[in-house]
């Protein structure tokens, strides 16, 4: 529902998408802090563990989940008619709606598709913690964009491939899990993740 309200407010509210989005991030925390007077939410039936922690024979759910989510966004963005127009808005949105690619309404389900994967992982990650955490998931956005930059999608749009997202979230991971091996304190984690993304952002520019 967010990820429509959004959608609507950049296609048809000439809006800037990030700043949309921020905003929007903002609203949905404080909601969730209201709510839950800032405390954790326990009591959960214990079938919400299953998407966290479950197994289906030797592989555990949430990398299940993982690689369904990939294996659809790849042939929605491959193999399908939406897939082009979400690349061509990228590339060149007037062109692309002067070419009759009904700008507006891809628009408004490339965001409510993006509501619905991040209500996934919410789901997820409350199974592995097995609470609702008002406070969970703060900083992922950065995690997020780091992941999507390393992977190849230039950040102005018009070029990306759902394999380079898949391998820049595998770096990333192991890079979050070295960083901690090594003990590098978290605050500079940020900091080195903050680097990562402009050095990836700034290749990318040059190859571009």
């Amino acid at each position: 529902g967010l990820g429509l309200v959004n959608g609507a407010l950049v296609a048809w509210g000439r809006m800037p998408a990030i700043i949309v989005t921020l905003a929007m991030m903002g609203i949905a925390r404080g909601l969730g802090l209201i709510y839950s007077g800032g405390y954790p939410i326990s009591g959960l039936p214990s079938w919400v563990a299953w998407f966290g922690i479950g197994r289906i024979g030797v592989m555990p759910v949430p990398v299940i989940i993982m690689l369904v989510v990939y294996a659809l966004a790849w042939v929605l963005l491959q193999r399908t008619p939406f897939g082009r127009h979400v690349y061509a808005i990228g590339g060149n949105e007037t062109a692309a709606r002067l070419s009759g690619v009904r700008t507006g309404r891809v628009k408004l389900a490339v965001f409510a598709i993006s509501g619905l994967t991040a209500s996934l992982a919410a789901i997820v990650l409350t199974g592995r913690l097995m609470s609702g955490q008002p406070n969970a998931g703060v900083g992922f956005e950065l995690d997020a964009i780091a992941a999507v930059v390393l992977g190849g999608t230039a950040i102005a749009g018009g070029r990306g491939l759902i394999l380079g997202t898949l391998i820049g979230a595998v770096l990333l991971g192991v890079l979050n899990n070295g960083l901690n091996l090594m003990g590098i304190n978290p605050y500079m984690q940020d900091v080195i993740k903050g680097l990562i993304i402009l050095l990836a952002i700034y290749i990318g520019r040059e190859w571009r």
